[in-house]
């Protein structure tokens, strides 16, 4: 009997942690975020570390490739990448409140915030969602594991149920390109 090598058993634990996913969320969000477009709302994404980066990715390719050429085109903004902003705050107030006022800053009632934490835990991310509940946003996850305190905090958590960081930051990128691509792909350029 073969063994498999470690990248046949990292693909393996990839699809499993992909079938984890309810694709019904997934579809939720894509309607969520249609609906922000069609209304001029803004979609606000933030995370910390790899979720940063995907974070910032997913905003890269919905104002490129889902609004390029196209007659609506979404307004959207990744709190992570202000990195003046990001420090000022740090070092001046705290790093749990980074997104928060940012938030403050920008959001409105109906605007939809994307928090991406592969634990479920990170204190920036949390505050931010906290306070866009209060104010009236419609707020998605992005978790791992159990969800952590961000997925019941959330009104639509999209939770990878897999222990490995690795594999739920794969697994969060696919969510946001499905997002991404759903109308790079289903609905044509001008």
């Amino acid at each position: 009997m073969n063994e498999m090598t470690f990248a046949e058993a990292y693909k393996a634990q990839c699809v499993q942690a992909l079938d984890s996913l309810d694709l019904s969320k997934v579809h939720m969000a894509i309607d969520w975020m249609k609906q922000a477009r069609a209304d001029g709302q803004t979609i606000f994404t933030c995370g910390n570390g790899g979720s940063a980066s995907t974070a910032s990715h997913f905003v890269c390719d919905m104002v490129k490739g889902a609004s390029f050429n196209r007659e609506t085109r979404f307004r959207i903004m990744a709190l992570t990448d202000s990195l003046p902003t990001l420090t000022a705050y740090s070092n001046d107030v705290h790093y749990d409140c980074v997104f928060a006022e940012q938030l403050k800053n920008f959001a409105k009632p109906g605007d939809v915030v994307l928090a991406i934490s592969g634990s479920g835990n990170s204190p920036n991310v949390l505050r931010a969602v906290e306070y866009a509940n209060g104010i009236g946003c419609k707020t998605v996850a992005l978790t791992g594991r159990d969800g952590g305190k961000l997925g019941p905090l959330a009104q639509l958590n999209i939770n990878v149920a897999d222990p490995h960081m690795g594999r739920i930051e794969d697994a969060h990128m696919i969510v946001c390109h499905m997002i991404c691509y759903y109308f790079m792909d289903t609905e044509k350029p001008a």
